[in-house]
């Protein structure tokens, strides 16, 4: 492992700097059960699971995935539509009022992970040059980079609904590391998905973190191999 801090840095967002993801579960139960009264007799239990299972099949496709972050509004209606389909309920407009609460209770809910801004902000003053690597749709990703204050702290900023392509594609880190003007082997790509923020970036050169925010450890089924893993972000700085 290398024991300084690196040239250049490429860094992802979402459960990387910002807690993108532990406040799913909460979220859909109050969507469903804010509307318990215009689900035909269903239990809003039942269907918060139905929309969940319904959630993981939608996402689990990379040709699904990659339409439906570049447009989570209509990929949580579709979600949630083909849920209510599941049982018995062909109702459109209450799919996307379902929807609707689910995005408002997860953009509002959204916080910095602990301590992942500072330690940004000390890798900056350390000299690194950093990159930020999102995947996304440009106008939702820019309100979360604005809202927390992120756009100073990067050299680049590379958001895949804006340049047209995003993480695994290699050309997406090929311009953050010529944006940076570094080269791969003096850069790090740090992330929490073993595919996109691991194994596309060793490809090329990188030296790619894990951040295991579960501490789960690798799945044993999972091939791809990090160069480090961590649990946080400022374990970089350790």
């Amino acid at each position: 492992m290398p024991s300084a801090i690196p040239r250049g840095l490429l860094l992802d967002l979402d459960d990387t700097i910002l807690d993108d993801s532990s406040t799913i579960a909460e979220c859909w139960r109050q969507a469903c059960e804010a509307h318990r009264d215009q689900c035909a007799g269903l239990d809003s239990g039942v269907l918060y699971h139905v929309i969940r299972e319904t959630g993981e099949w939608f996402w689990a496709d990379a040709e699904r995935h990659r339409r439906g972050r570049l447009d989570l509004d209509a990929a949580r209606r579709e979600v949630v539509g083909l849920a209510l389909a599941r049982l018995g309920v062909d109702k459109p407009e209450l799919a996307a009022k379902i929807a609707g609460v689910y995005g408002r209770e997860r953009e509002a809910g959204m916080q910095p992970l602990p301590d992942a801004i500072d330690t940004v902000r000390r890798l900056r003053e350390a000299g690194c040059r950093l990159a930020l690597l999102t995947n996304g749709a440009g106008a939702a990703q820019r309100r979360k980079i604005v809202r927390f204050g992120l756009s100073d702290l990067f050299d680049a900023i590379l958001v895949e609904g804006e340049v047209g392509y995003g993480k695994p594609d290699e050309r997406i880190y090929r311009l953050a590391l010529e944006a940076l003007a570094v080269d791969p082997q003096d850069a790090w790509m740090a992330g929490d998905n073993l595919e996109w923020d691991v194994a596309a970036p060793q490809k090329i050169g990188l030296f790619a973190v894990w951040i295991d925010g579960t501490g789960k450890g690798l799945p044993p089924s999972s091939g791809v191999r990090p160069d480090r893993i961590v649990r946080t972000l400022s374990e970089l700085m350790k």
